[in-house]
């Protein structure tokens, strides 16, 4: 994908924009109760954690991730995915990458999404002849929204990126479950 989002660019806006927070966060600095600064008391922690095992398949997933909450309607966060998944006598995949997302609350129980992934993925088919390899870049931009009740999410978010013929994902539509403590 020659105008896809290199991992490179990402990593390096996220360090900016990490670099930057923290060092406003140390400038204005105010230590609570409990010893933490004021910066890591609006950080929360999740992620998710996916394992699919069937008739000769498998597909494990590990994506932690942390956000930001600059108020109670906007949060800014990144994570980092891998995943392995194969199909015996087929193919074998290696997944991973990294991710951006803005959460907008404008009630508490609604959340609205943007997300901004970018994954290498390493493939190897096999068959009777030999074996072929396709390894490229897949850069997903996911607008969703979902109903929030405590620190959890459920809703459909949508992949306007999306390529049939070139994609991680096989459908654009993809409901999802957000966790952060």
């Amino acid at each position: 994908m020659k105008n896809a989002v290199k991992l490179p660019v990402i990593i390096a806006i996220l360090l900016v924009v990490f670099c930057v927070e923290n060092t406003f966060a140390q400038s204005e600095q105010s230590i609570s109760n409990q010893g933490r600064s004021e910066f890591w008391s609006k950080v929360r922690f999740g992620g998710n954690i996916g394992l699919a095992i069937g008739n000769n398949y498998t597909d494990i997933t590990l994506a932690p991730g942390a956000i930001y909450d600059f108020n109670q309607y906007i949060s800014l966060g990144f994570g980092i995915q891998g995943s392995y998944v194969k199909q015996k006598n087929f193919f074998e995949s290696y997944i991973y990458g990294a991710s951006m997302i803005v959460l907008g609350n404008p009630i508490p129980e609604i959340q609205l999404s943007a997300e901004l992934e970018q994954l290498r993925v390493n493939t190897t088919y096999k068959d009777n002849f030999g074996s072929l390899k396709d390894n490229f870049w897949n850069t997903g931009l996911f607008l969703g929204a979902g109903y929030q009740t405590n620190n959890v999410t459920i809703g459909l978010r949508y992949n306007v990126l999306h390529n049939d013929n070139r994609n991680v994902y096989s459908e654009a539509w993809m409901p999802f479950v957000r966790v952060y403590f």
